[in-house]
């Protein structure tokens, strides 16, 4: 649309006095060499034809031409500059070119800006020329307009600065849809959900209108805060702005429906989608399947693929290694591997790797594991050292679990879960001194453990907890409803797991501490504030991984209130329902 454009004002410009444009075939609207040869024999050429030449000539991927162009302008000004510095936006040729329009000496306006921070995010090491872009930006007053401010906003976002993008949208004074859609999107991308639905609500609030990028960002905050509801009252916007039907915005949905756990919602709007759904779609549908360890699903609709030809891709198998590693499927795992190898030519990664060394250490080959983790064409990363040392902890494998932990800290020495799950391990093993070794190596470099939370969904509405909080406006309630259920499981045989606790408190002060987890006084306020109706499960999200004791605890109480449990924690999700939960108390 846009090409045609161009072309129709290049014709305008080189027809007669009267309007008339000139006779051109057919074939010369998709041709800029045509109109080009045409401005030439022209007797009206000017330098918009030329401009628009650039920009027509590099649509046809004649970048060449489009420089050749440029040269033949007497007398370029900032239209001209920032023409050519836009179709260049993917190569540094821009950079020198804008240095180049600096000596003319010419000034950039917000679109020169706007095309040179989209250099610097497409481009490696520009982190400090987009800072002094910013500076020029600032003195010439244009950091706070609408298409220079929401490309210096998106430029933040790339680089992991959210808070500095935020800053730049809170300077600008008039904020328009692509302003909003990139701070919606650029804090989602940085782990700021919360921050991203509040400005997706300020944005409604405000009466501006809504983008498929705006709706998809907002969709991507919900999936990282699982928050079903949220993603529920999102969708019943995009069907009312009409984006349900975008590809973009439905495979958001189908995302954000699958890592809120209702897998159920995320397959429906797929299907409606289908026929437009790219490939993006189907592996997050895959995935959503895949976090809750749903393997056979997974590998039915990875063969589905084949039916409307496409080609799986380095996404798609990590969703069917995903599902094995939760399903505890090591063979699958292994054979999959291969095949993406032999079978398709997909070079695995780094990420495929860690799927495969977390089933083996799940199903206790953990020498496999670690030889796997030793002889991968990758440097071992956190997260594969992390994961052995998870399984050490399941299996009771304190040597090995030491070691990993040493690994860990050899890379991170901040990690506070290398050390609390090493001194876990030890603990259970009685090994003491050990323990306090550790814990005194923890102190000593000040390394403070993260800090447990979890979110409950209520009427649309996110609560957070901690360990021990007292600060909820319902606290009294939430403690005596919490005080009634432990009582009730204890009647029906449930017992404290006190592997994790340290040896030297007190058995009551270990009860205590027990009982008032977080994921526990979420799910008190859930059932104090009737979240979840009849028929329907209650939902928990936890930041870090659910421990031995609450887990145990929660099979206990879904079947004393006779309802389903859903907890999303940081590996997996977990649904509890009479007594026992889908991860097989492996996790």
């Amino acid at each position: 649309m846009k090409e045609r454009y161009g072309t129709v004002i290049i014709m305008n410009l080189l027809g007669d006095p009267t309007g008339a444009a000139p006779a051109l075939k057919p074939e010369s609207i998709a041709d800029p060499r045509i109109l080009h040869a045409q401005a030439l024999k022209s007797s009206r050429v000017d330098r918009s034809i030329f401009n628009n030449l650039i920009t027509l000539y590099a649509k046809s991927n004649l970048l060449d031409s489009s420089l050749r162009v440029f040269k033949q302008i007497p007398s370029p000004n900032i239209v001209s500059w920032t023409s050519l510095i836009s179709v260049h936006s993917s190569s540094p040729l821009s950079l020198t070119l804008f240095l180049s329009m600096l000596r003319c000496p010419i000034l950039p306006n917000q679109r020169t800006l706007a095309s040179l921070f989209k250099a610097c995010v497409s481009l490696p090491r520009c982190l400090l020329f987009g800072l002094s872009l910013h500076a020029l930006s600032f003195k010439l007053s244009l950091n706070a307009q609408p298409f220079s401010g929401s490309a210096l906003v998106n430029f933040y976002s790339k680089y992991r600065l959210p808070i500095d993008a935020r800053k730049v949208f809170d300077e600008m004074p008039e904020r328009d849809e692509v302003c909003y859609a990139a701070v919606i999107v650029g804090l989602a991308q940085n782990s700021k959900p919360l921050e991203s639905l509040s400005l997706f609500a300020a944005m409604k609030s405000s009466n501006v209108g809504s983008t498929m990028y705006s709706v998809s960002g907002a969709l991507r905050a919900v999936a990282d805060l699982a928050a079903l509801e949220q993603c529920r009252m999102i969708h019943g916007h995009a069907v009312v702005t009409g984006f349900d039907k975008n590809v973009i915005v439905g495979s958001a949905l189908v995302d954000g429906y699958g890592k809120s756990g209702l897998v159920s919602d995320a397959r429906k709007v797929f299907d409606e989608n289908i026929a437009v759904m790219n490939i993006v779609g189907w592996n997050a549908l895959m995935a959503g399947y895949a976090q809750q360890g749903d393997s056979s699903s997974v590998i039915k609709l990875f063969q589905s693929m084949a039916n409307v030809r496409f080609v799986p891709d380095e996404y798609s198998f990590l969703a069917a290694l995903s599902g094995f590693y939760n399903a505890g499927l090591v063979g699958e795992s292994e054979i999959w591997l291969k095949r993406m190898k032999l079978e398709y030519g997909i070079k695995p990664g780094l990420e495929h790797y860690t799927c495969l060394i977390g089933a083996l250490g799940k199903a206790g080959r953990l020498e496999d594991a670690e030889r796997i983790a030793t002889t991968m064409p990758f440097n071992p990363d956190a997260a594969v050292w992390r994961s052995l040392l998870s399984s050490c902890a399941h299996h009771s494998a304190a040597d090995m679990a030491l070691r990993m932990a040493r690994r860990l800290l050899e890379l991170d020495p901040n990690d506070d879960s290398a050390y609390t799950i090493a001194a876990n391990v030890l603990s259970v093993a009685g090994r003491w001194s050990e323990v306090a070794d550790m814990r005194k190596l923890m102190k000593d470099r000040r390394v403070k453990k993260e800090v447990g939370k979890s979110w409950i969904e209520v009427k649309g509405e996110v609560h957070m907890f901690m360990a021990g909080d007292r600060k909820h406006e319902r606290t009294e309630e939430i403690y005596e409803k919490l005080a009634e259920l432990m009582e009730s499981i204890e009647k029906l045989g449930y017992k404290p797991v006190w592997d994790e606790m340290l040896h030297e408190v007190g058995k009551g002060e270990k009860k205590e501490a027990l009982w008032y987890h977080s994921e526990k006084l979420a799910l008190a306020y859930g059932i104090v504030s009737g979240a979840a109706p009849a028929g329907k499960p209650m939902r928990i999200i936890k930041n870090l991984r659910i421990c031995k004791d609450c887990h145990e605890a929660f099979k206990y109480i879904s079947r004393a209130i006779d309802k389903e449990i859903i907890v999303r924690d940081v590996n997996r999700y977990h649904k509890f329902l009479n007594g026992s939960c889908t991860c097989g108390d492996i996790w």
